[in-house]
């Protein structure tokens, strides 16, 4: 008896099966082996063949003009002796690979296809953000920021908040990081920039000297935050600067919890635009605002 491949029934001899396979469409799926033409019932039938004469076909092709081989290492030398390994260094900005380094760059510097590029300096940077911080620089930006006191130039708010805090402003006598604050708050009514303080000490600019004491034996070392100097001139330094003092700002991006000990580290922190509360070029344009307007302070 015969029976077909796919349904029940039998039939009495192998024309007739046949016949009926053909006719209903009932042969069962075939395994073709990869090199010659036969074929079989099961996957493993047909794995079983190939595996006993050799007919499984080649597999790893050549990365460029397509042959194929039994195994990479034949796929390798092949490549090796033809010089036919794809290119694996890709162009920072087109679709193009390259067969070196050197080659890529000699095609992204033709081109201007560095992905961080400033095209008027024919500069590279690294990564994104030196390149913003380069094109934030003076060399483009130039020094448009002026004190409002004594018109001195800068190229950012910070540069200027910071001219203004450490009390260097020859026409603004006395103005230092605590006036500044006081000021700054009394107009800053909703607390926008400005932290409300449980206590404020008013001699937060008093200047301190270390003595003898601050001597461990081997370095001049900090009482309060235990960072050792060489000298005692860079402890005293560190002492007086505003690394201890109370922070006085908050980032006015409610979304941003930072603080900071001055303005101009608030400034900094805006120009960076890491919490993406404002562009740069706005921050530039709120200094004036901030150290001599009249009206409220708003972000």
């Amino acid at each position: 008896m015969y029976d077909c491949e796919t349904c029940s029934r039998c039939f009495n001899s192998w024309y007739a099966c046949r016949q009926h396979m053909n006719d209903t469409g009932h042969w069962g799926v075939r395994y073709e082996c990869e090199t010659c033409d036969d074929q079989f019932l099961t996957q493993w039938e047909v794995e079983e063949h190939m595996d006993d004469y050799g007919h499984h076909a080649p597999k790893i092709p050549c990365e460029t003009c397509g042959r194929k081989f039994y195994n990479q290492r034949s796929a390798d030398q092949h490549m090796n002796a033809m010089d036919h390994w794809a290119p694996t260094w890709p162009c920072e900005t087109c679709t193009q690979k390259f067969h070196t380094e050197g080659a890529a760059e000699q095609h992204m510097r033709a081109k201007s296809h560095y992905k961080n590029y400033c095209h008027p300096c024919n500069r590279h940077f690294d990564n994104a953000n030196n390149l913003k911080m380069h094109l934030n620089s003076k060399i483009h930006r130039g020094q448009d920021v002026l004190c409002p006191f004594c018109n001195a130039a800068f190229t950012t708010a910070t540069g200027a908040a910071h001219h203004l805090e450490t009390g260097s402003c020859k026409r603004a006598v006395g103005l230092n990081r605590e006036t500044i604050y006081k000021f700054v708050r009394s107009r800053d009514t909703q607390g926008v920039i400005t932290r409300k303080l449980l206590e404020w000490n008013e001699d937060d600019n008093i200047q301190y000297k270390a003595n003898s004491r601050a001597y461990n034996g081997a370095y001049w070392e900090c009482y309060l935050c235990h960072r050792e100097f060489n000298r005692l001139t860079a402890l005293n330094q560190h002492l007086n600067s505003p690394v201890h003092k109370q922070k006085l700002y908050h980032c006015p991006n409610a979304k941003c919890k930072k603080q900071f000990i001055t303005i101009a580290a608030l400034f900094n922190h805006l120009e960076s635009e890491s919490c993406a509360f404002m562009r740069f070029e706005k921050v530039q344009r709120q200094v004036q605002d901030v150290f001599r307007g009249q009206r409220a302070i708003a972000f």
